[in-house]
């Protein structure tokens, strides 16, 4: 509904332009696809599909002549070095239930990002309407979360494919778009055993960089929920969700990249997006809350938590490769962001602008002054900018005074404006405590251990923080030797929790934690930041430099846990733990891979497998 289709291509090989699309390609009006777009689905008439159009000698002289676009696009052509977009697992139906007049509904078992695979025998003219979700109601009507309410549909309804059936036998899936869902119903079915259902999972071909199992089925659950909820949006870029908007937005993605490095060998589809980010840089330094973007998103959804990604990016490709080139290579814009910002400083020296602790969990008694002041958030992520500009500047043998300088003036009006003389933070919320002790941003720390603590219990072991606050709770308290505390908060099944997603049949994470109270997809990777905790904290594998040239050993032993065992896939080499209780004690396994230096307790690992007990 945007326009009418296009295609181009130019073809090169060995630096010389062989084939370009022009007007003189060739093009059926008359296709089988009648309709397509990506947000909505694709209409597809089998009876004019000939299968013969792409073999040597196909006759085209029905065919037309292709026109040519006025308005091309202005951009650059680059190639495109990351992994492609990939069919991966394919589902069999689970449960498939009559649910009307020649409508069915079938039941795939897992939430994925993908498209059905329609196997047809033929026999019928059936048209068929197919439509996705995530969710359905108690009388398995489809639960859309009111996300097909948005203007994006328009003429089209929201993740609807057709499909006319010919007296062809023929397999099938939409090629020009893919769907977010769990469930697909099909209306127009006079016939159940003339057609199969499957879904097939899409995303690009990234490999994982990680392997993590344990004794707890819960906590697998939700590893493997984490897994899907991030390959199932890897499109290029990083997307929010795989149903209603597909979009890049930057704020989930500075919140979930730490984790996304240690668990995926994600280095090239980042690359790509990087330069992604520098395109939408506008001329004042700004950045838009969506990567790409069409012109939205530089006044709302934007802000330090969404442009941190500019930084992330480039210093988490660095620690898990050792490459620098991301790094200097982003300076430039660095600093042209680092000078935007100081045109959105007000008088006191703090940035308010831009997206808070998002998404954190809603109460009906809360109010307006419950949330954590952005300008705190702002302050110690512009803080960190500082500290990997000053990096890429370091590493690019350029000065790094300013950067400093920076550093230790926001440090100390934190100090000054959110700490008060006990060492307490002003601000009492576990966002706000977590995050100062997270940057290290305090005299002493013992007093927001406390303070920290105090929240946690308050909250009966549950979070109390949006995406934001959420990334830096976990290893706050790690820091604070209060593993046990991140612990009872990852493995809660009350509100708000995600084991209350797990325990209510999730197999991908949600997008808020009061569902049914907004447009909120099932299949959001932003809160999947415990997947990083669990290889740093129940694995015990914590890098101590760039390319894990130096790692720290030390497992947390969950009481409730028999055994576990992780694998980090560095480009060092596979370091491995695995542990179990036997006995009294634990039987620990842990093995290092020649070129890294591993510590447990302070002591030097030899290469290769060295067994620990301990009492």
């Amino acid at each position: 509904w945007r326009d009418v289709s296009k295609f181009i291509l130019r073809l090169d090989i060995d630096g010389e332009t062989v084939l370009k699309s022009d007007d003189s390609w060739k093009c059926n009006p008359d296709g089988p696809i009648w309709f397509n777009a990506l947000r909505s689905g694709e209409y597809f008439d089998s009876r004019k599909y000939d299968e013969d159009w792409t073999l040597a000698g196909y006759d085209d002289s029905s065919w037309e002549n292709a026109i040519a676009d006025k308005t091309p696009p202005t951009g650059e052509f680059r190639e495109c070095k990351c992994e492609p977009v990939r069919e991966f697992e394919v589902y069999n139906t689970s449960e498939v239930t009559k649910v009307g007049d020649n409508k069915y509904l079938f039941d795939m078992g897992q939430n994925v990002s993908g498209y059905i695979r329609l196997k047809t025998k033929g026999k019928t003219h059936d048209e068929l309407t197919i439509r996705y979700a995530e969710e359905i109601n108690e009388d398995l009507s489809l639960q859309l979360n009111h996300m097909d309410s948005d203007e994006y549909y328009m003429e089209s309804r929201f993740q609807t494919d057709k499909f006319i059936c010919s007296q062809k036998a023929m397999t099938w899936s939409p090629k020009f778009a893919y769907h977010g869902f769990r469930y697909i119903e099909i209306e127009g079915i006079t016939d159940i055993t003339n057609i199969e259902v499957h879904s097939v999972f899409v995303h690009q071909a990234v490999k994982t960089a990680s392997e993590f199992a344990c004794s707890s089925t819960f906590i697998n659950r939700l590893f493997r929920a984490g897994q899907k909820s991030v390959y199932s949006n890897l499109f290029y870029n990083l997307t929010d969700c795989p149903t209603r908007e597909k979009l890049g937005w930057a704020n989930d993605a500075q919140s979930s990249m730490e984790q996304i490095f240690t668990n995926f060998k994600i280095e090239k589809v980042m690359r790509k997006w990087l330069c992604d980010i520098y395109d939408s840089m506008d001329e004042r330094g700004a950045l838009p809350g969506i990567v790409p973007t069409n012109g939205w998103g530089y006044e709302w959804g934007n802000g330090p938590v969404s442009d941190g990604v500019l930084y992330e990016i480039p210093y988490r490709i660095y620690l898990h490769t050792g490459d620098t080139a991301p790094l200097t290579e982003s300076l430039e814009y660095f600093d042209r962001y680092l000078a935007y910002l100081k045109t959105r400083t007000n008088e006191e020296g703090f940035v308010s602008f831009g997206l808070d602790d998002w998404a954190r969990p809603v109460y009906d008694d809360e109010r307006d002054e419950d949330v954590v002041p952005a300008e705190l958030i702002n302050a110690l992520l512009i803080r960190k900018f500082n500290y990997i500009a000053g990096l890429a500047a370091k590493l690019a043998n350029k000065p790094t005074e300013q950067y400093e300088e920076a550093i230790d003036k926001l440090t100390r009006l934190i100090k000054k404006t959110y700490i008060d003389s006990d060492g307490k933070c002003k601000v009492n919320k576990q966002t706000a405590v977590a995050m100062l002790i997270y940057y290290n941003v305090y005299d002493d720390m013992n007093p927001l251990k406390e303070q920290l603590k105090k929240l946690v219990e308050a909250c009966d072991f549950h979070h109390d923080c949006g995406m934001v606050g959420l990334r830096r709770l976990y290893m706050a308290l790690n820091k604070c030797g209060l593993e046990e505390y991140a612990y009872k908060i990852l493995t809660s099944k009350t509100f708000p929790s995600q084991g209350l997603w797990i325990e209510n049949g999730a197999t991908t994470l949600g997008e808020y934690w009061h569902c049914y109270k907004h447009k909120d997809s099932r299949n959001h990777h932003m809160y999947s930041d415990f997947m990083s905790w669990i290889m740093k904290t129940i694995v015990g594998i914590k890098a101590l430099a760039p390319v894990f040239e130096r790692v720290e050993i030390n497992p947390f032993f969950p009481e409730d846990m028999t055994w576990a065992r992780g694998i980090c896939h560095t480009y060092s080499g596979d370091v491995g733990v695995f542990w179990e209780r036997q006995g009294e004690g634990i039987h620990m396994e842990i093995t290092v891979p020649s070129g890294i230096s591993a510590y447990y307790n302070g002591r030097l690992l030899d290469e290769g497998v060295t067994v620990v007990n301990i009492k």
